[in-house]
């Protein structure tokens, strides 16, 4: 039995595997045949598998009169590029703005259209590069973050987000191509560095802090400066491949792994956006096990972890100083804190206790008094008290573990003994991802 043989439903079902390359090929076999494969209910499938929009709209965003016309102004304003890689980076992006716009709108709301190739050509001719395919449609979809408003709230709405340690601040936001091409002067001028550089800086802290991340023309690879300008990887270098070494539907940079991996963290709770003094902002500090440790001790639960800090890093000393920032969120359950049979609706912290960790060897103990010079009074139910510190490690791997010294109620108005609670273990790590 043919296909023109075959009943409507099964057709459809046939021309919905074969998918949209296959039915076009299809629809020149005969009339009703043509007729089968452009059916509307068929190309609104191809139009959300491939390009998720569930209206026929051409890459500009305008109306398009079907979605079989929709379809083929996609291809065809994407015709230069491997077409599994314009999904890939579609996807890419679809999932970054649906995470935005449902925790962090403000951000999602600094997003900018996608540019045209030849906006793409004329910085690629200013800065005498050649951009990776995969860049380019990144920036095809999206042009980066609108600066005036990323800058605004001191900050902090940039989409890969940040830390802050005492007076050190960051929060990094994706730069606009007109950015590009001044921030690249500029940071090449200020740095050093050859004119003729393969470098392009693609994103920095909107804070004061100095975190950039350079764009290797070259190769692909994303990296980011240590204090002493040395060049850190920020993606696998297993995982990034030149796409002259690579099949169409392989092509592969830093800067889109790179993207793909914090869409990752963002999706599935390890990143969050944190709240602090009515600002809000994506922290990089993880959230969940293994790379934040979680303990609850009579009721007082302490959560810590940590984040790389390369912009201050020193690699070149001896021994090396790999600088990280912790996190550490302590509150109390809602039942309060049970102790010799008595429960207690607050407590205050008294005292610290560290054990520091490199590559398994004790390096450094810390007892002392408060935290940060603070001695936080945690009430039953109410929000996490954090406070954020800094360590410096001679080797690439470290943990800290330790535990609080509490009073139950108030260090004014004590009712009981004192008690310990318990700091879990977490890592500091030189991540395989930097950002």
């Amino acid at each position: 039995m043919g296909l023109e043989d075959a009943g409507d439903l099964v057709l459809h079902i046939i021309l919905t595997k074969t998918g949209p390359e296959n039915t076009a090929r299809v629809a020149c076999v005969s009339k009703s045949l043509k007729l089968s494969a452009s059916e509307e209910s068929l190309w609104s499938i191809f139009c959300s598998i491939d390009l998720n929009i569930t209206t026929p709209i051409d890459p500009h965003g305008d109306s398009a009169p079907s979605f079989k016309r929709a379809y083929g102004l996609w291809r065809e304003s994407f015709r230069m590029y491997p077409w599994n890689l314009v999904k890939r980076v579609r996807c890419c992006w679809d999932n970054l703005k649906l995470w935005l716009s449902l925790n962090f709108p403000e951000a999602n709301a600094t997003l900018r259209k996608g540019v045209s190739e030849e906006e793409l050509e004329e910085v690629e001719t200013v800065l005498k590069v050649k951009l990776p395919l995969p860049t380019r449609l990144l920036y095809r979809f999206v042009d980066g973050q609108e600066t005036s408003f990323a800058n605004s709230l001191g900050g902090s709405l940039g989409i890969i987000g940040g830390y802050s340690v005492y007076s050190h601040e960051v929060n990094v936001y994706l730069l606009p191509l007109k950015e590009v091409i001044k921030e690249t002067k500029e940071t090449m001028r200020h740095i050093g560095f050859s004119s003729r550089s393969n470098l392009i800086v693609v994103a920095v802290s909107a804070a004061s802090s100095m975190k950039i991340f350079f764009l290797d023309s070259t190769n692909g690879q994303l990296y980011t400066a240590t204090s002493t300008r040395q060049m850190l990887p920020c993606v696998p270098e297993s995982l990034v491949r030149s796409v002259h070494d690579v099949d169409g539907d392989q092509q592969q940079d830093a800067m889109l792994l790179w993207l793909e991996e914090h869409a990752r963290r963002l999706q599935t709770g390890v990143i969050k956006v944190r709240k602090q003094d009515n600002i809000k902002s994506i922290s990089l500090f993880p959230e969940v096990p293994p790379l934040c440790s979680v303990a609850v001790t009579n009721g007082v639960q302490v959560r810590a972890s940590s984040v790389f800090i390369p912009e201050i890093a020193n690699l070149r000393q001896e021994p090396p100083a790999y600088w990280y920032a912790y996190s550490v969120r302590m509150s109390l359950i809602p039942e309060g804190c049970f102790l010799n049979g008595i429960h207690h609706s607050s407590c205050q912290l008294y005292w610290r206790h560290w054990v520091i960790r490199a590559d398994d060897a004790v390096i450094d103990t810390v007892n002392g008094e408060a935290v940060i010079g603070k001695y936080p009074l945690l009430q039953a139910g109410e929000e996490e008290f954090v406070y954020e510190s800094c360590s410096n490690f001679p080797t690439t791997t470290g943990s800290i573990e330790g535990s609080f010294t509490f009073v139950p109620r108030s260090l004014k108005d004590p009712k009981g003994s004192q008690f310990e609670v318990k700091v879990e273990e977490f890592p500091l790590k030189l991540p395989d991802y930097i950002f």
